[in-house]
């Protein structure tokens, strides 16, 4: 059963994303949503990004700040995120993984709601792969495949106003989903 919450607030910290210049948690300025994901190339992490990507205008108007953690080496995880529009910030020894009480388990990959997304995730990954647009992941990903995601929407004083702990590989927000819960902060 997941544990709550581990703390109502996130303490000020300045965070280093492989992609950008730093980035303070919590934004003084906007709200955040702190995404954390599987491993650099996780095709199931890749799909849910480039849900993202295609709508990153809109999430920044909406006064939202995308950080996404992975738990994969800096050097490992550049070569993959690049080109991404959002900080990305390599959390190898999972320190906030476990601050933010964020899990991993067989059933990232065996609950039945992920099947579909991940076969998806794999052919659309296979297709811009070979089209040389995205890597192939490690063939044992630094901290292991069983990484379940997690959601924290932050405000700028730091209070995590909306959280979930994903169930399966697939269970995040949607833009949608996010889109509503910052409009319902503001």
């Amino acid at each position: 059963m997941r544990t709550p919450l581990p703390r109502p607030a996130v303490s000020t910290r300045t965070l280093t994303p492989v992609n950008a210049g730093p980035v303070e948690l919590p934004d003084p300025q906007r709200l955040v949503h702190l995404q954390f994901r599987r491993f650099a190339g996780c095709p199931v992490c890749n799909l849910h990004l480039r849900s993202v990507v295609r709508r990153h205008a809109e999430i920044e108007a909406a006064g939202v700040r995308e950080v996404v953690l992975f738990h994969s080496p800096a050097d490992e995880l550049r070569e993959h995120v690049a080109d991404l529009p959002v900080a990305v910030v390599a959390d190898p020894d999972k320190r906030l993984y476990r601050e933010f009480g964020v899990e991993a388990g067989r059933r990232a990959l065996l609950n039945p709601r992920a099947w579909l997304p991940i076969v998806r995730a794999v052919l659309t990954g296979v297709w811009h792969v070979l089209r040389g647009r995205e890597r192939l992941p490690a063939s044992t990903p630094h901290g292991g495949r069983l990484g379940l995601p997690a959601d924290f929407l932050v405000a700028p004083d730091g209070r995590i106003v909306a959280f979930n702990y994903g169930r399966h590989a697939y269970d995040q927000w949607s833009v949608d989903t996010l889109l509503a819960l910052a409009a319902a902060h503001r």
